[in-house]
């Protein structure tokens, strides 16, 4: 199976440090204005998924949503993740335009 270009971008953005994983630490990079984008996953559990679209919609911190905790989490090497922050503008930026060009089922 091929991996996506933006999963290639977001286990590039892990290696480089610019990314940070669970929901508390998301959290706290977002009220710190350390979080230039958010990706969460659309199985994330409702209360994960309310939290941190309301925090990120008041910091005016982007949210976009990727296909599972499973794809979200292999992207960066790593088991089942539901929400990672990217904290780098550059990396955000890229990963932004690579998801705008997806359709999800």
């Amino acid at each position: 199976m091929k991996q996506e270009k933006w999963q290639s971008l977001l286990g590039l953005a892990n290696r480089a440090g610019k990314l940070v994983t669970g929901e508390e630490l998301v959290i706290k990079e977002i009220q710190k204005n350390r979080a230039k984008l958010v990706l969460l996953a659309q199985d994330a559990g409702k209360n994960t998924k309310k939290s941190i679209i309301d925090k990120s919609a008041f910091y005016h911190v982007p949210v976009k949503l990727v296909s599972d905790r499973y794809t979200l989490g292999k992207s960066i090497g790593k088991e089942a993740r539901v929400v990672v922050a990217v904290t780098d503008t550059g990396f955000s930026e890229k990963l932004q335009s690579e998801l705008d060009q997806i359709q999800w089922g």
